[in-house]
């Protein structure tokens, strides 16, 4: 009885730590997204639009609403709120989740990398 009590604590808590895993570590994001997306976006405080909006509050964002920077149509009008999926999706294949979008990205298929940038991104739910 004492086994099968342990065994079950045990795979809980194995479970637990890999959904953790999988949510990703904001700080690792935090030195992907220099490399990846700073040339065209911003985060933080004094984020601005530039090559790119800025992405303070993106998930949950409808795609194409960032005050202060000109999106193309085929973003306006992708119908696309950001959330983790649109967001993974997108970082993955942006031209095949929104056709016609002026974003110049390869895409990222590393799933950790995926992880880490998108609980970097969540740290910036708000606009400061």
């Amino acid at each position: 009885m004492k086994t099968t009590a342990l065994l079950s604590l045990a795979l809980s808590l194995i479970a637990t730590c890999s959904t953790a895993q999988a949510a990703g570590d904001p700080e690792a994001g935090a030195k992907i997204f220099p490399r990846l997306c700073g040339g065209c976006h911003q985060v933080g405080e004094s984020a601005r639009p530039g090559f790119g909006p800025e992405l303070n509050g993106i998930v949950g964002r409808p795609a194409g609403t960032s005050a202060n920077y000109v999106y193309s149509d085929a973003m306006k009008n992708s119908g696309v709120t950001w959330d983790a999926d649109t967001l993974r999706a997108y970082l993955k294949d942006p031209k095949g989740v929104v056709p016609g979008t002026r974003m110049i990205f390869w895409g990222l298929s590393d799933e950790e990398k995926l992880d880490n940038l998108l609980a970097y991104l969540q740290t910036f739910s708000e606009h400061p």
